[in-house]
């Protein structure tokens, strides 16, 4: 499971240690954007020794400067090799209060209806039943010992400027958020069946059928072939090209997608 050091993720690892049929790995990674991170790996090292659990760690320079996106993304680079590496699964430390967090980023960037649906990837997420009072409760009853990281104070993260902002919700719009959450994500499961038949096998597609097609519709069929690897206003482009674009042409759509084309059809390559 992924351990930060953090508060959530002490507790989790707390709670599945004492499961009798749990294997555990703990895997922490050390993104370098802080200069006392490395003070983060070794606490959770000997949080490891303590249960006596494997432990696994890697460090990346990506300095000070680096996103909150490409933290993320070289995070779960590196905890899905290991799941690869002992066939298993990641587990994180996500509660309630995260999931509505995201939802509100979602939200502020203007993302689609996904954007309620959120946090239903194949990780496996045992706190999401619970906020973030219930987790500190526990780890103060339990006496548990974390290490606050200092980027959580920093307006310098999206994330951050709205978690102050969401303690105007009272716990019935929390309540409410989550339902609709939960409600989204039921939808989500019937319309990706639905574009998976919309799609078809491949490679081809017809330049047509993606015409006359309502943009909506088109546009989530565009995300199902691009495998999920396209923004929404890369995949808006992508749908102007398929209109648009000369029998011969490529277009680069982004994060190596590219659309190549004749007078007819289109297909969708991914150049690594």
């Amino acid at each position: 499971m992924a351990v930060s050091g953090g508060i959530d993720s002490v507790v989790l690892l707390h709670l599945l240690q004492q499961l009798p049929d749990v294997e555990l790995v703990v895997a922490h990674f050390d993104h370098g954007i802080r200069e006392d991170s490395s003070n983060d790996a070794r606490f959770v090292e000997e949080l490891a020794k303590k249960y006596n659990l494997p432990f696994r760690t890697k460090r990346e320079e990506l300095g000070t400067d680096a996103g909150e996106s490409l933290a993320r993304k070289r995070r779960y680079e590196f905890l899905q090799n290991l799941a690869d590496e002992y066939d298993a699964r990641i587990a994180t430390a996500h509660h309630s209060d995260d999931a509505i967090e995201t939802v509100a980023i979602n939200h502020s960037r203007g993302t689609g209806w996904r954007g309620l649906a959120v946090l239903d990837s194949e990780i496996v997420r045992p706190l999401l039943a619970m906020d973030k009072a219930a987790i500190r409760q526990y780890a103060q009853e339990h006496n548990l010992e974390w290490h606050e990281d200092s980027t959580n104070l920093s307006d310098k993260y999206l994330r951050n400027r709205l978690r102050r902002k969401m303690h105007a919700l009272s716990s019935d719009d929390k309540r409410k958020l989550l339902s609709l959450r939960r409600h989204q994500l039921s939808l989500k499961k019937q319309i990706d069946s639905i574009v998976q038949t919309l799609a078809g096998e491949g490679p081809e597609y017809s330049r047509d059928f993606f015409r006359y097609m309502p943009p909506k519709v088109a546009i989530e069929v565009l995300r199902f072939i691009a495998k999920g690897l396209l923004t929404r206003p890369q995949l808006e482009r992508a749908l102007q090209a398929i209109g648009a674009a000369r029998s011969g042409a490529i277009f680069q759509a982004g994060n190596g997608i590219e659309f190549h084309f004749t007078s007819r059809h289109f297909t969708v390559e991914l150049i690594k």
